[in-house]
């Protein structure tokens, strides 16, 4: 097991990992820019370390100065948290290049599976159902014009090293797929540096259903259940739980039992997410891989009493999994809503700043994950992501009913956040119904914006 370790990351993630390895005996080192210097949660870190200013390209996304920071702290590991260089292959190999562990999946695999064309050939192969599109990445406004009159419209143009919805545009005739393919390949220049896309045939309405897995570096690969993460404002996903509502047990045992032979098929190792689409008749499609802890990990840990971050140190470390697939058993329902600093009224526009007033929700059922405090400044510069508020009760409706409760509690001043229209939502009757799809929001909340 590890004695040191480094996490690459900041905000409600560092913390989390931080906890972890404080549960373990592991001494932690945090890294930080200037726009961080005063988070509470550097404290708790045996370390912290300045690696830069605010900007990420110069601190959080440096290779250099994080294996730097390493270095000089002496660790025998980096945790990458989620987002930044988390699937970043090239980061990976160059940590065990300087003989530190990367706590995730091996290079190999990452590489094979954050490319969105490279893992939908990788599904195929190993028989797991895709989205009807094209073969390749498209070169040509000719190919994409004739693929999309083969398929029908409306069809959809995503980014190959995509993410986040960055380099995706829905097309619904060929005026729209011409634009649509030099917007998308212009953003996914300017996000990814690789501007490639292909094309898919779109699903309208369709269920965001993700399963959780677990590798080990023995060959073992897990799966903790499935997540439903329909509910999304421009592809950012804003409410996620498990079980998905209204899944036929059958339709779930596929899903699971798929994205356990698609990762198997990878060499794949640490904790991931098989994200796939599910059609109004049950039939679902595999989208691609994430390659790293979920900002929903926490769901599959309430339903599974299994700790994630825990078992990502342990299986980098090389020890198996400490559990089988038949240990594995999924206990009620829980629900995560994510807390941001934006203004829902106002098209979710980023809203930082200095947060007067902070007064979390508590009691039976209730789990914060959050690095925000009251006087805390939320900077600019990073994602809005200020607290995860989760629920876990035996049923769905004791869940909506619990949630409810906890939103209604917590009152945050000084910025706007999600936390009105995820009231709003959890009185809408269509979600309480379970009958939800990833444009719901859009649908009922921002029509006009």
């Amino acid at each position: 097991m590890f004695q040191r370790i480094l996490v690459a990351n900041r905000g409600e993630i560092a913390l989390r990992v931080i906890r972890a390895c404080k549960d373990m005996g592991i001494e932690v080192v945090a890294v930080y820019s200037e726009a961080d210097r005063d988070a509470p949660y550097l404290a708790l870190a045996d370390q912290a370390i300045c690696i830069g200013p605010a900007n990420s390209a110069e601190s959080y996304l440096n290779i250099p100065r994080i294996i730097s920071a390493a270095e000089i702290a002496d660790v025998q590991a980096i945790h990458p948290g989620y987002g930044f260089l988390s699937e970043n292959a090239h980061f990976a190999e160059v940590c065990r290049s300087c003989k530190i562990e990367f706590i995730g999946p091996p290079h190999e695999a990452m590489r094979k599976l954050g490319n969105k064309n490279e893992a939908r050939k990788m599904a195929k192969k190993a028989g797991v159902p895709v989205v009807p599109g094209s073969e390749g990445l498209i070169t040509k406004d000719e190919e994409a014009l004739a693929l999309a009159h083969s398929m029908g419209y409306p069809v959809l143009i995503k980014a190959s090293a995509g993410g986040g919805g960055r380099g995706m545009r829905v097309a619904h005739n060929d005026i729209s797929l011409h634009s649509g393919l030099a917007a998308a390949v212009q953003e996914a220049e300017n996000a990814f540096k690789d501007g490639s896309v292909y094309l898919e045939k779109y699903i309208e309405q369709p269920r965001h259903i993700e399963v959780q897995v677990l590798g080990d570096t023995q060959g073992n690969v897990i799966h903790l259940w499935e997540r439903d993460c329909s509910l999304q404002r421009r592809h950012q996903k804003l409410v996620e739980e498990s079980p998905a509502p209204n899944l036929p047990d059958k339709v779930r045992k596929e899903i699971c039992a798929a994205a356990v032979k698609l990762v198997k098929s990878a060499g794949y190792y640490s904790a991931g997410t098989v994200e796939f689409l599910l059609d109004k008749d049950h039939n679902f499609y595999f989208i691609e891989v994430n390659a790293r802890i979920q900002v929903e990990h926490p769901v599959s840990e309430l339903v599974t009493g299994v700790d994630l971050v825990k078992e990502q140190i342990r299986i980098a470390s090389g020890l198996p999994l400490s559990f089988k697939q038949d240990d594995i058993v999924h206990r009620g329902c829980a629900i995560e809503c994510r807390i941001n600093a934006e203004d829902p009224a106002n098209g979710f526009r980023p809203f930082p700043g200095l947060i007067t007033k902070w007064q979390p929700p508590g009691g039976p059922g209730v789990r914060m994950d959050t690095h925000a405090v009251q006087g805390y400044r939320v900077p600019s510069n990073y994602d809005s992501l200020v607290a995860k508020l989760l629920v876990h009760k035996p049923t769905r409706a004791e869940a909506i009913a619990t949630m409810r409760r906890a939103l209604a509690e917590f009152h945050v001043e000084g910025i706007k956040t999600t936390i009105p229209i995820l009231r709003e939502i959890f009185t809408n009757s269509a979600f309480v119904d379970g009958k939800v799809d990833t444009t719901f929001i859009e649908r009922h909340y921002l029509k006009g914006q």
